[in-house]
């Protein structure tokens, strides 16, 4: 299936430097994550999640999970998904070989320092 590619026509500012639809909301949108952090955003999505299950039922963000995959298919066909499981279980892998490295490296620590307190309790005893 061919790629849709749309581009927007070009911006001009009015004489008047009035700030475009889009301008506008990334300022408003600046302003609310500085006023209330960027969590906020995170817990009004939740609400709206919310509300929506409510409203709609658990299947419905099925539905539109399948809809939505159906065009990424559509649009990327079926390898994509594959490219990408593939992908993600990488990264697990290496997060995973990551956390072992940490945790064998502050236990490492954490035995050295047991050992150099141990013997420094020696050294006071013997003294």
């Amino acid at each position: 299936m061919a790629e849709q590619v749309t581009k927007a026509a070009p911006r001009v500012k009015a004489p008047g430097g009035e700030m475009s639809v889009r301008e506008a909301g990334k300022k408003g949108g600046d302003t609310v994550r500085e006023r209330y952090g960027s969590g906020f955003y995170e817990a009004i999505g939740r609400k709206g999640g919310q509300a929506t299950r409510e409203r709609h039922g658990a299947q419905f963000y099925e539905a539109i999970g399948q809809k939505g995959g159906r065009v990424v298919k559509d649009k990327y066909g079926s390898d994509f998904y594959e490219e990408i499981g593939h992908k993600g279980g990488q990264k697990v892998k290496q997060l995973i070989a990551e956390a072992k490295k940490n945790l064998s490296g502050e236990s490492a620590a954490a035995k050295n320092g047991a050992a150099e307190n141990g013997s420094a309790e020696k050294s006071k005893t013997l003294a």
